[in-house]
């Protein structure tokens, strides 16, 4: 003779489940929550390192701007100098500064295009190993579940093991 448990019992193990659910559904979104500020962290980190180093790099193309200036005006007399023409001519030596400056920018944006393109956005690749290994660590757990729910005893399909599979 088989004796059911109480009913009381049986509701209370019903509402272990639904808290276990609750519990586990509540740790699921806390783990999202949390992997998405870590990816904020991440994010904001590095924006905050490439800030600094575009403020640190827009200090010093200032100097060397200036420089690149004085350099230039000395380059362009020092052209006018040694270029023949006219005593007064000293404008030919400008212009040849100019064309010289001209090819080297073609060139220095031409390399810089190339830099860019090869360039990678800041991306959170902490957050996204983690939720890899979350998703890593879930999937087993999911299809051992499903692959046990498909008898009632808990066995694995025996047809497919025993018929050896599609070319036997």
């Amino acid at each position: 003779m088989s004796v059911s448990p109480p009913p009381e019992q049986q509701s209370h193990s019903g509402q272990r489940i639904g808290t276990t659910i609750s519990d586990i559904s509540e740790r699921a979104s806390v783990l999202v929550r949390e992997e998405i500020e870590l990816a904020k962290a991440e994010l904001s980190e590095k924006v905050t390192n490439l800030m600094r180093g575009a403020v640190v790099g827009v200090a010093a193309g200032i100097f060397l701007l200036t420089a690149l200036f004085f350099f230039l005006v000395g380059c362009a007399w020092l052209l006018y100098f040694y270029l023949p023409g006219p005593t007064f001519a000293y404008f030919w030596g400008f212009f040849g500064m100019a064309v010289i400056l001209v090819l080297m920018g073609a060139f220095a944006g031409f390399t810089a295009s190339r830099v860019m393109k090869k360039a990678a956005p800041p991306v959170p690749s902490m957050a996204i190993e983690e939720a890899r290994k979350i998703r890593d660590t879930v999937s087993p757990a999911d299809g051992a579940a499903g692959a046990g729910a498909a008898e009632p005893g808990g066995a694995p399909d025996s047809g497919a093991q025993a018929g050896g599979g599609v070319g036997s």
